[in-house]
């Protein structure tokens, strides 16, 4: 079962790679690091609750789960 931590961290972890991505990118086009970073950081801010919806919502749909038993003798 996914906690709201592990969502959080996982988001957190993915967006660190994104991040860099997407300051790279923006200093390619910019050729401006203060810009690239706004841009960076910006994407990131976002990013994360945008994720982190998304995986909560994908935890309550019933599609492709299996079910923890109850109980085991």
């Amino acid at each position: 079962m996914e906690t709201h931590l592990r969502s959080i961290l996982k988001a957190v972890s993915y967006r660190v790679v994104g991040t860099a991505v997407t300051f790279v990118v923006a200093l390619i086009l910019t050729k401006k690091i203060e810009l690239a970073l706004t841009i960076g950081l910006f994407d990131t801010c976002l990013k994360i609750g945008a994720f982190y919806f998304h995986e909560r919502l994908w935890h309550k749909i019933k599609i492709g789960k299996i079910e923890p038993v109850e109980y085991e003798i």
